[in-house]
């Protein structure tokens, strides 16, 4: 399977769809994407007027900006096929699914956007926050395989997970690690991008800032935020580090002596290194050079 384009998604902030003030506020902020929440934090009665917002604000979309995804409602539910319309008319980048199950909620998905007119560059994001969804994780990783399902990007649903499930939401998270640690491994095995899940209490940046880099050394691609004051911390976390861009830089190197071109394994400061790692070395440097001018 081809390597996949890098984009951002260190910093990925939940906008309620119904707050206009919050809304207002995205052009001032950082972030590598937004999404847009039709789903758990918009009330019923307020279902209606939060379509109309996105409506406005999308067709006013400057060209220029973060990554934008809409959050639905269960397209089978009682607002999901309102939502659905309502996102394939706002053109967003991708549109995020929650509470899948299976893979029988993707492929439903595929067949409600047929005979619309979204286009083939529409992205699908799933959450997975659901026991049943751990259970069929890899199956679900494996559409990330079919360009033709869409699926670009696994959302860790934390809270959800957390409720469905009665264990305890310990700070160090310790008893959904297993579960995160498996979301990543799915997601590398479909070629497909994972966020970390939400920190709710947003007042307290130094613990959210440690569950940042936790998430990062996991190997998520980035972590869902909640509040603006934690753009920040999640953007440092998820980009490659100086220490580590001059690293990259040394094997890198190494492997360009005369010496070395027709090796496939070196020592550097007494660590044999291998290929692969100058092909990870390669692949963070691009990466930094791409974030270069965001931070």
């Amino acid at each position: 399977m081809p390597e996949r384009t890098y984009r951002p998604r260190r910093a990925v902030l939940f906008v309620p769809a119904s707050n206009e003030k919050a809304i207002a506020k995205l052009p001032s902020l950082a972030c590598d994407a937004v999404i847009f929440d039709l789903e758990d934090s918009v009330a019923p009665e307020a279902k209606v007027a939060a379509r109309e917002r996105l409506s406005a604000w999308f067709a006013a979309r400057p060209k220029q900006g973060p990554e934008c995804v809409i959050r639905i409602n269960p397209p089978a539910g009682e607002w999901g096929r309102e939502d659905l319309a309502a996102a394939i008319a706002c053109a967003p980048d991708a549109i995020l699914l929650p509470k899948v199950d299976t893979p029988r909620d993707i492929h439903d998905f595929d067949d409600a956007l047929d005979g619309t007119d979204a286009p083939e560059t529409l992205k699908l994001w799933i959450m997975v926050e659901t026991p049943k969804a751990m259970l069929n994780i890899g199956a679900l990783a494996e559409f990330g395989r079919d360009r033709a399902a869409r699926l670009d990007c696994f959302v860790a649903g934390t809270n959800d997970l957390i409720k469905d499930t009665g264990v305890l939401a310990a700070p160090d998270r310790r008893y959904i690690m297993p579960w995160l640690m498996q979301m990543v491994l799915a997601a590398r095995a479909g070629g497909l991008d994972v966020l970390d899940g939400v920190s709710n209490d947003f007042r307290d940046l130094d613990a959210f800032a440690r569950e940042c880099a936790e998430g990062a050394a996991m190997g998520f691609d980035g972590k869902t935020l909640i509040h603006p004051a934690q753009i920040e911390p999640a953007l440092q976390a998820f980009s490659p580090s100086a220490n580590a861009v001059t690293e990259a830089e040394a094997i890198k190197a190494a492997f360009a002596l005369p010496e070395n071109l027709e090796k496939g394994v070196i020592s550097i400061g007494g660590r044999m290194i291998e290929r692969l790692h100058l092909a990870q070395a390669e692949r963070l440097l691009a990466r930094a050079g791409r974030l270069s001018g965001r931070l």
